[in-house]
């Protein structure tokens, strides 16, 4: 074993360098090679036990432990020695001596097999490397000596009977135990879950999944069920860091000026002539001053009010239905929008979901507030601007906006009537926009796609491969405009960066929702393509949604 020297605090990993020895000692040098960057657990895998996970040792090794260098690094470290040895022959080789004798009676400190043959097929130096790399950097393993114990006192005749092991996570780090079940699947779960603390303490996570390539359902009815072993540090989502936190209040900064622009937009038949030609013509190359904007800014406040109380709603959803279940939520990233004020935020699981059930309710409480809250504005601002004591508040819009919705079109048609609706613009109140806006949001972010509440309440309800189905479908319809008419493109677009994966399984990922939450997802479903489909100009015309000129 070699002597440790010059040791110094470094992050997250630690060094190992082999001082040049020469002689038969060289090739019982460490197998470790020199400046190879080796993790912490990597050396808990190799039997030496270090407390320190996030930090790491600096570390020179004086002598050779046990391992093999081939004759040529045999021949080259001795060379190197000779010429950097100054102490005399006799001491010297007294002190050879002694090491050697010494290396026998002590254990070594073995490094991951060099036979590359140990790696299976033959492979290339540099597929061989790759390997130890992942090894070294990827998630921390199961300890093999807990697996064998859970095997023996976990699992048995009357719960769960294991028959073969796979390896369980996105790279590999757990453990798959299948088998068969021996009682119902609920009981089963829950009384492995409190035997694991007491066996191998609070270290891993048990997982009930449906078992992979299954040959048939299971006896007892349902999908046949495995059990997956991930230690808590590599399944459970990290904590929130600072710079999450700067992120967050920047993006909601963003989010604050895209919703007063969105107010100060609306308000387009008041402002200045050379403001609204360099916004509205293509040709317009000199901005004008944007201080004449500035007037506008307190009467665009209400609308911007709006757009932020139905964000506001749409996160005080989640957070409701998390806090009965204990399920804790990141901080929410809004997603700023010049069109729509914004796109919703990203709010992320920070507790693994413990069934499917908490994962529908919480995904769908969050659309669900905030669409009633839009639908509330949508209606009021609708029966004001019928009120004609209010007609100073209102606003004029192109009547062409009302075709960018069905269901909300038919509903302003018949709340305004056909010659209202039937013309270039149509007079509305403010509240008309907050709403359809937090509407149309609202409606986005329940699509049966990613890792977006729609994707997260699908995957819940039906189950991942359903929702590969329909977030194919979904991704056709906004490549193709069918969705959200201009605003399909940049939506697709946010979809595939951020919210395209889908949500991690929960803890029991088998048990069914049951019906009536499959319902309310489809409902809700329903209700935002509707939302977000457009009206075509036939159907507009014979509806009298805005004013279509035929050429």
């Amino acid at each position: 074993m070699g002597t440790l020297t010059s040791c110094s605090f470094s992050t997250f990993s630690f060094k190992i360098r082999t001082r040049p020895v020469s002689g038969a000692l060289a090739r019982k040098s460490l197998s470790i090679e020199p400046e190879k960057w080796i993790s912490p657990r990597s050396f808990r895998r190799r039997g030496v036990s270090i407390s320190y996970r996030e930090l790491g040792f600096r570390c020179r090794s004086g002598s050779g432990g046990h391992g093999n260098y081939d004759e040529d690094s045999s021949s080259n470290t001795s060379k190197e020695s000779n010429a950097t040895t100054t102490a005399p022959p006799e001491e010297d080789d007294e002190r050879r001596n002694s090491e050697f004798q010494s290396e026998k009676a002590n254990t070594s400190v073995s490094s991951r097999p060099q036979d590359i043959s140990s790696f299976g097929p033959p492979y290339s130096n540099f597929q061989v490397d790759s390997f130890k790399l992942l090894e070294l950097l990827g998630p921390e393993k199961v300890d093999p000596a807990d697996v064998k114990l859970i095997k023996d006192k976990l699992f048995g005749y009357s719960t769960f009977w294991v028959t073969k092991e796979e390896p369980f996570g996105d790279l590999g780090e757990g453990i798959l135990f299948l088998g068969n079940l021996r009682a119902k699947r609920e009981d089963v779960f829950s009384k492995l879950q409190k035997q694991l603390v007491e066996i191998v303490g609070d270290k891993y996570n048990l997982f009930m999944v449906e078992e992979p390539d299954s040959e048939g359902p299971d006896p007892r009815g349902g999908p046949r069920v495995s059990f997956g072993l991930l230690r808590k540090e590599v399944s459970e989502p990290t904590p929130t860091t600072l710079w999450q936190y700067v992120i967050a209040l920047l993006l909601f900064l963003l989010t604050v000026g895209s919703s007063i622009e969105l107010g100060i937009a609306s308000q387009i038949n008041r402002l200045p002539p050379e403001v609204v030609k360099y916004f509205t013509d293509p040709d317009a190359i000199e901005p004008p001053d944007m201080e004449l904007l500035f007037p506008f800014v307190e009467s665009a406040l209400p609308l911007a009010y709006g757009v932020l109380g139905v964000l506001l709603f749409h996160e005080v959803g989640h957070f409701l239905a998390a806090f009965p279940k204990k399920v804790k939520l990141s901080i929410p990233y809004f997603i700023p929008n010049i069109t729509l004020g914004s796109f919703g935020a990203i709010t992320q699981f920070k507790s693994i979901l413990p069934d499917r059930s908490t994962k529908v309710d919480i995904s769908l409480a969050g659309p669900f507030a905030g669409a009633a809250l839009s639908f509330s504005m949508f209606i009021v601002g609708l029966l004001l601007t019928t009120n004609t004591d209010a007609s100073g508040d209102l606003v004029q819009v192109p009547s062409m906006l009302f075709q960018g919705s069905l269901l909300l079109g038919l509903i302003s048609r018949s709340t305004l009537g056909y010659v209202a609706m039937h013309a270039a613009t149509v007079s509305i109140h403010p509240l008309v926009i907050a709403g359809w806006c937090g509407l149309t949001t609202s409606a986005f972010n329940t699509l049966p796609v990613g890792c977006l509440d729609g994707g997260r309440a699908v995957q819940g309800a039906f189950g991942r491969s359903a929702l590969v189905g329909f977030g194919l479908t979904t991704y056709t319809m906004l490549g193709l405009g069918v969705l959200g008419g201009p605003l399909s493109l940049p939506w697709g677009l946010y979809v595939l960066i951020c919210q395209r994966s889908p949500e991690k399984p929960c803890l029991n990922d088998v048990t069914e929702v049951g019906t009536w939450r499959k319902a309310v997802v489809a409902v809700g479903i329903i209700l935002a393509i509707l939302t977000l489909l457009p009206v075509w100009d036939e159907l507009a015309e014979e509806l009298g949604i805005g004013l279509i000129t035929t050429f």
